[in-house]
């Protein structure tokens, strides 16, 4: 079915897709956005047969020659209207991550913060593109590197950061010379659509960017689709490594970030209550929907385990959970009825797998927002590796809190775990800290820090099973993902000199 203009259908209860420069609709299939605080049904999302997949494709591969040739300074001026226009419209993308995501109006505001930042980056694309240059590597030969962009691009992203994942992958491509084809979450597609529309007014050429929402249909033609070049992925381990295999054996260079169950070690001469507190944000910030949240803490002997307990259990007794609009809350709720069960269903998992349930937030009610996806705190104590409720990435409100007898001990856990994105370690000792950050089998570590996430300057990415492929998302890795290498070697021989051939391999003694 083909993608038609959106003028007939009221922009405030259809989410379509954005090609060419224009808002499309698609005839295909409707699914509902719902409100989680609520648990109204606010608009539809269009989803993306496989022909408005491929227009969008078609416009961004159209665009690609001459937006290939714009100067880099020209591009990054439209990074820095950019930068400016999502700067004016902050409140109505956080609102928009609010109703949709469920977060706190604040957090939203950190995460849509924190994705201007690689916009802020991608600005200094002119500098990062040099490439190198060295004159006479032989006699009378100079040579040279190049950074060239790889043509049509495309990127999929999660439900929990609406608009900084995409952020991370976009801002950078652009810059780079790349034209993109975004395909985002569904159960979220307002924030990532006024981008696309900021990003038009910030004078991008039509087609340069293109957004498609969607499902697997929208996702699998990205992947086999010959003119797709590279991937960007984030989401879990199991469709990581679906995008991951499924893009690389059509010939696409494929970054996918996965799942992720984040450890932080308790030391006994930890700073307890700054160490509370950090892991309360990090455990239950943002309803634990979060790749980089803390979801086991491992505490090092009874005693700090026991002043960690007793310490969580007065402070979510003083926590405030409610509707995200609501300034004074410091929790929402999950995103939606499914992802609500689905997490509930691993807190009875905990029970019956005889992990003790000390914080049980199963039968939270927010006044007023009965329908709403609310699941309170939960803090499970003697946590051991062999439940699923330790082994698996349950993405909601539970921390899991194992007692170890060492450091040695805990980082054992971390380095056996499957999955390896972030850790970090709470201590006052600067011996066992140095230990840690060296010898940990982990991608992102935090010393004192609970969410160790790279500034925009620097890159994001784990070991093990949270990462498919080379390269890490946004900061200098991106630059090296989005562009093709290429060295030149040119030699201009001096006029009238006749040379003889030469059958040895070169080289210059």
């Amino acid at each position: 079915m083909n993608a038609r203009p959106a003028a007939n259908l009221d922009s405030a209860q259809v989410v379509g897709h954005f090609i060419n420069g224009a808002d499309v609709a698609d005839d295909n299939r409707l699914q509902p956005v719902t409100n989680p605080a609520t648990g109204q049904v606010t608009r539809q999302v269009a989803m993306a047969s496989r022909s408005t997949v491929e227009q969008a494709i078609a416009a961004a591969e159209a665009a690609f020659p001459a937006w290939r040739n714009t100067p880099p300074l020209k591009r990054a001026r439209v990074m820095f209207r950019f930068k400016q226009l999502l700067e004016e419209h902050a409140e109505e993308i956080a609102e928009a991550i609010t109703d949709e995501h469920g977060k706190v109006l604040d957090d939203a505001m950190g995460e849509f913060q924190r994705g201007v930042e690689v916009v802020e980056y991608a600005c200094g694309i002119p500098e990062l593109l040099k490439g190198e240059y060295t004159r006479n590597v032989g006699p009378d030969i100079d040579s040279w590197s190049d950074h060239q962009p790889l043509g049509v691009v495309a990127g999929i992203t999660p439900f929990n950061f609406p608009a900084m994942v995409p952020m991370w992958m976009y801002p950078m491509a652009i810059a780079c010379g790349n034209t993109f084809v975004l395909k985002p979450s569904e159960k979220d597609p307002s924030a990532p659509m006024i981008c696309a529309r900021l990003l038009k007014e910030a004078g991008l050429p039509d087609g340069v960017f293109n957004l498609v929402n969607g499902d697997k249909e929208a996702v699998d033609t990205l992947l086999t689709d010959s003119r797709i070049k590279a991937v960007s992925f984030v989401g879990s381990t199991p469709v990581a490594e679906y995008i991951y295999s499924t893009g690389t054996s059509h010939g696409k260079r494929v970054q996918a970030l996965g799942g992720a169950k984040n450890h932080a070690i308790v030391m006994p001469d930890a700073d307890i209550d700054n160490a509370v507190s950090a892991l309360m944000g990090a455990a239950y910030g943002s309803c634990g929907e979060r790749c980089m949240a803390i979801s086991v803490a491992v505490c090092v002997g009874d005693d700090t385990a026991d002043q960690v307990v007793s310490q969580f259990k007065e402070r979510v007794a003083a926590m405030n959970v409610g509707n995200g609009r609501d300034t004074g809350n410091d929790m929402g709720p999950l995103v939606t009825e499914a992802h609500h069960e689905k997490v509930r269903s691993y807190v009875d998992l905990g029970v019956e797998e005889g992990a003790d349930l000390v914080i049980d937030g199963r039968d939270l009610v927010v006044e007023g927002h009965q329908n709403g996806f609310f699941l309170g705190p939960c803090l499970f104590d003697r946590v051991t590796r062999d439940m699923r409720i330790y082994q698996e990435e349950i993405f909601g409100p539970v921390l899991c809190l194992v007692r170890a007898e060492s450091e040695e001990e805990a980082m054992g856990l971390i380095d056996e775990h499957e999955y390896g994105n972030g850790t970090c370690i709470f201590t006052r000792d600067g011996e066992a800290a140095r230990y840690f950050a060296d010898n940990i089998k982990a991608g992102m570590v935090g010393i004192n820090i609970p969410l160790p996430v790279p500034v925009a300057f620097h890159s994001f990415g784990g070991w093990k099973r949270s990462l498919f492929g080379d390269l890490y998302a946004y900061g200098p890795d991106s630059v090296r993902f989005y562009t093709l290498r290429k060295t030149i070697t040119q030699r201009w021989p001096s006029g009238g000199v006749r040379e003889q051939a030469r059958f040895t391999f070169p080289s210059y003694q």
